[in-house]
């Protein structure tokens, strides 16, 4: 098997579509004759401030490109943004503003490199080309597909049968997002395989700029925490990229069994055979694999070290039911020491919260424990455990939810 074969079975692996079928050996062998590098893109409107790991499976994938030499270009959709991608709505997306896109695209750049190698990537905006556009280029664009081409795409038939609108503006999505792989010069694109419309009319809108149209590359979608829908940060089933150890852990650790192997072979490929042919004979438990799976993950993102010690605290908080000093992290609150806590305030202040009104929401749940005992009023005043520091401080144990706990000291010193 030669070189170039080997790459292209490789580079193959995981993949749910490499369409034309058989054609990435042929690009991968025109590139090596021209002596150059693949373009390989990959297109993410910046429409939620932060990565997760259903992005890391294509992101993965890039990462596999670059390590055999070639050059990803992640670009950063922020013209299209303004658009809102139709794949898979039921209804029309809502554009989001300039400032939104700006700096949530800011994020995005910083969080890419925790996968790829940062000196073989590109980062670019498609607003580079896309704002310079007149009125008449893009009326030129649009002539290069047709309506009846566009309706084919599930998710408008599916609302044209429904009698549910489609605005003008999400028919340019396609077309934009073609014409980027023509400023690019794009010879693969990446994407998930809800993408699949999308990346196929961009080897046509490169067809009619006198271009060799680009090798698509699907990859499978990752269902989020939930098991049902893929994983959106809209749908709150996520797991992200920055989010900290002890949340990441706790995340993976409540997905079910099933999911868990869905999981592994997305996101593990290479173990997932193993795990499975252990669980199947019975040499490995469940849990186990499970708890494996997370720290993984939290190794990835941050290191073997906080995934060692977040797999430590879940267990001593799960599966030994304590609450000891040693497994929950601590701040401490300098004085005076507060005879009333307005628990809103405070528990989005140190971060454990999104909002005032979650935690009101969570506390109907009767999912805030305070040393151990729900909560069933926004203001705590009940005594303070006796956790003394040295005399001066006393000190509590705030859960909120089954994945967040810190030991709060309140010290008058």
């Amino acid at each position: 098997m030669s070189s170039a074969e080997e790459m292209a079975r490789n580079l193959s692996a995981g993949v749910v579509d490499v369409l034309p079928e058989g054609e990435l050996l042929g690009r991968i062998e025109t590139a090596a004759r021209e002596k150059r590098p693949l373009r390989v893109k990959l297109g993410a409107d910046p429409s939620a401030p932060d990565l997760h790991l259903g992005h890391t499976v294509v992101l993965r994938k890039l990462r596999q490109f670059q390590d055999y030499g070639h050059t990803v270009i992640f670009l950063i959709g922020d013209f299209t943004a303004r658009i809102g991608d139709p794949s898979g709505r039921s209804e029309t997306r809502r554009p989001l503003d300039s400032e939104t896109v700006r700096i949530n695209a800011r994020t995005y750049t910083d969080q890419v490199f925790k996968i790829l190698d940062r000196d073989r990537t590109e980062i670019r905006f498609n607003s580079e080309w896309m704002s310079a556009m007149t009125a008449d280029d893009v009326v030129r664009l649009c002539a290069h597909y047709t309506v009846a081409r566009i309706l084919e795409r599930d998710d408008f038939s599916k609302r044209m049968k429904e009698g549910r609108p489609i605005g003008i503006h999400e028919f340019l999505y396609p077309l934009v997002q073609g014409y980027d792989s023509v400023a690019l010069r794009a010879d693969v694109e990446v994407g998930g395989t809800d993408q699949r419309f999308n990346l196929l009319v961009g080897r046509e809108i490169q067809k009619a700029f006198g271009m060799a149209p680009q090798i698509v590359m699907t990859l499978p979608l990752l269902e989020g925490i939930d098991g049902i829908q893929k994983m959106s940060k809209s749908l709150n089933n996520y797991v992200g990229l920055t989010e900290p150890p002890d949340e990441i852990f706790g995340k993976v650790m409540s997905i079910s069994d099933a999911l868990m192997m869905r999981w592994y072979g997305v996101l593990e490929p290479e173990i997932a055979p193993a795990v499975g042919a252990d669980l199947e004979a019975g040499r490995l438990h469940p849990r186990e694999a499970k708890a494996s799976l997370a720290e993984l993950q939290v190794a990835r993102f941050h290191d073997a070290q906080a995934a060692a010690l977040a797999r430590q605290r879940f267990d001593e908080r799960f599966s030994k039911r304590s609450l000891a000093d040693d497994f929950v992290p601590e701040e401490v609150c300098p004085g005076p020491i507060p005879t009333e806590i307005y628990l809103p305030k405070f528990l989005v202040q140190a971060g454990m919260a999104k909002s005032n009104s979650e935690v009101r929401r969570l506390i109907g749940q009767g999912a805030i424990r305070i040393d151990g005992v729900a909560v069933t009023s926004d203001r705590y005043s009940h005594e303070f455990s006796s956790g003394a520091v040295g005399g001066s401080g006393v000190s509590l144990v705030v859960e909120v939810g089954k994945r967040r706990v810190r030991r709060f000291r309140f010290s008058s010193g």
